[in-house]
């Protein structure tokens, strides 16, 4: 899946709707990002298979009004994480379930933040925080990461972006760290907000 930062998904879809004569503004307001989580059998989840279900979302995803930004893979636990923006939850289901017929374990709308460039030759971790319904913020999740952002050099970790499901509780970060500890102490440190899981990923090209 190719990667696009907040600011190229936003030109994107002002071109497109100036385009199509509806007012920028308006579209951009209709869509929103969402993360969705696939949890498969553990050890029978590879890379290229994941990459080959893609390549079929992206084939459809026009259809539904629907655009996969990334997607991650950790074929340990048979987990995979996937990126888009839609106008609804329903379009990301109906797309993949069109596409592949895999559908999402759960799946969050979130918002985002200002994201980093990765750096080469890190691994990848997501870490997901479980605070409970009501109990999350998205500008106090946004204020926790600007601490981590002024830590993470302490221990070798490059804070890549966030996402926050305000209504459920839960935020995502995405980091590039030389192991799952590197992240865990950074956000101890920071403030102290300590993920309930973090899983080492490959990203989607």
């Amino acid at each position: 899946m190719r990667g696009y930062s907040s600011l190229a998904i936003s030109v994107f879809l002002a071109i497109c709707c100036l385009s199509s004569g509806v007012s920028a503004q308006k579209k951009i307001d209709s869509v929103h990002y969402f993360i969705d989580v696939h949890h498969m059998e553990r050890g029978k989840v590879t890379f290229a298979a994941v990459a080959a279900a893609h390549v079929k979302d992206l084939a459809i995803e026009k259809k539904y009004n629907v655009h996969f930004i990334r997607f991650w893979v950790d074929e340990s636990s048979g987990n995979v994480y996937c990126l888009s923006i839609a106008p609804d939850s329903q379009a990301v289901i109906k797309t993949h379930n069109e596409a592949h017929g895999l559908l999402p374990y759960q799946l969050y709308q979130v918002t985002g933040g200002p994201e980093a460039a990765a750096k080469s030759g890190k691994s990848y971790f997501l870490d997901v925080h479980e605070l409970g319904p009501g109990k999350v913020k998205a500008r106090d999740v946004a204020a926790a990461y600007q601490k981590d952002l002024a830590v993470q050099g302490k221990y070798g970790v490059n804070f890549i972006n966030y996402w926050v499901d305000e209504k459920q509780g839960r935020f995502v970060c995405l980091s590039q760290a030389r192991d799952s500890t590197a992240v865990i102490k950074t956000h101890k440190e920071a403030h102290g907000l300590l993920p309930v899981s973090i899983e080492r990923v490959r990203q989607g090209p």
